[in-house]
């Protein structure tokens, strides 16, 4: 039995449209990201010229409307795309994915003004965002965020750290969540700061496990002054439009999770088919099939979950329960299948002259961003059984 090439995933798509983006997708992966992604993972370097060619190539912004520089692409289409980065290089997929998410807030609440004077540079413009939720001392509690941003006149001043924040130090615009009022989620104000504010700061980058080639680090405010035309939404409405955004986010995390498990299976199939043992393919093994047969039937229900929860939210209907179960199931099923890859691969899985182990390592961090798993599991309860009480 020959060793067997990867098979581009069958996709159903909604449009000639949409058909014709993925081929741009997949040529722009198997000749620009693909090739070099070990190496650039392995050395830690940050593929900016990457994204620059993923605005130029408008692939930054393609959930938003066109009348901002937007792609105009349902969820449905968007996610598969990140789908597609994710399998080649983690990396860029979740890249994309954040600085949608840092698009958001404005894209969705934002004025009329605020929109047409900053959305374009921000879609299409070679700008790259970033989101700043988190703090060292408030990561799945984000309501009890420290920072703060005190008015002065017809400016905010801004103070405060952010933690964990994806593309921090190399950011253009950054979607700022802080403390405008009293204490819980309704004294919290959005705001979009510009990269090169006076006062702001980025930490060194944090060591991670996974994910070397995005920074990942704490941003400091230092009495970073923002006008009040930049912020976004009322004040205290901050929080809602915080969790309308990770609604989304989730379905983008979720996304990328098959991305890599895909990746993880397309090396294990490939590797099973072409190693012998005991004279013919360890493909050949019982035991081993069978590993395949689930790590692919799972990949399936993960793809099916969040295409669902896409096309919920595509058609306008409530989709937050759908998008926490999508993000759950997701990335379990990734760390899960990115294992049983090693393990497929043997001794060979656990040298990094394969690409399965640094999917192992990436799928981790997924069950934590954006909200835990666990707090994805709080957030199903909540619909189904209604809130904790206290």
């Amino acid at each position: 039995m020959p060793d067997r090439a990867p098979q581009p995933v069958d996709r159903q798509l909604p449009t000639d449209e949409a058909r014709d983006l993925f081929s741009l997708v997949r040529e722009l992966v198997h000749r620009e990201i693909a090739p070099s992604a070990a190496e650039e993972e392995d050395a830690g370097r940050f593929p900016r010229e990457t994204f620059s060619l993923l605005s130029e190539s408008g692939l930054l912004g393609l959930p938003y409307d066109s009348d901002f520089g937007g792609g105009d692409q349902p969820y449905e289409v968007y996610l598969q795309v990140l789908e597609e980065l994710a399998a080649a290089r983690l990396t860029v997929g979740l890249g994309v994915s954040v600085h949608s998410l840092a698009c958001h807030a404005l894209a969705n609440s934002g004025t009329k003004e605020q929109r047409t004077e900053h959305l374009p540079a921000m879609l299409g413009g070679g700008l790259l965002g970033a989101y700043c939720l988190s703090e060292p001392s408030s990561g799945s509690d984000a309501a009890s965020l420290r920072t703060k941003a005190v008015r002065e006149g017809d400016h905010w001043v801004i103070t405060g750290t952010k933690a964990w924040i994806t593309h921090g130090g190399v950011a253009d615009f950054y979607t700022v969540l802080a403390r405008t009022g009293g204490e819980g989620a309704r004294g919290i104000t959005a705001f979009l700061v510009p990269g090169d504010a006076e006062g702001l700061s980025a930490a060194a980058p944090e060591k991670k496990m996974g994910m070397k080639g995005s920074p990942t680090a704490q941003v400091h405010f230092d009495g970073v002054r923002v006008s009040d035309a930049r912020r976004i939404g009322d004040e205290g409405q901050g929080f809602a439009i915080a969790l309308a955004a990770l609604d989304s986010g989730r379905l983008g995390i979720a996304a990328c999770a098959i991305g890599v498990a895909q990746a993880a299976l397309d090396e294990a199939v490939s590797y099973a088919t072409g190693r012998e043992q005991f004279g013919r393919p360890v493909a050949d093994f019982q035991g081993l099939r069978f590993m395949l047969a689930d790590m692919a039937t799972q990949i399936e229900a993960g793809r099916a979950l969040y295409l669902t929860a896409a096309r919920l939210r595509d058609a306008g209907l409530p989709f937050s329960k759908q998008a926490a179960m999508a993000k759950l199931m997701c990335t379990d099923t990734a760390m899960k299948v990115t294992t049983d890859a090693v393990q497929v691969l043997g001794g060979y899985g656990y040298t990094a002259d394969f690409p399965a182990e640094r999917y192992m390592r990436e799928a981790k961090v997924l069950q934590i961003v954006e909200g835990t798993n666990q707090i994805q599991r709080m957030v199903i309860a909540r619909h189904l059984a209604g809130p904790e009480s206290r």
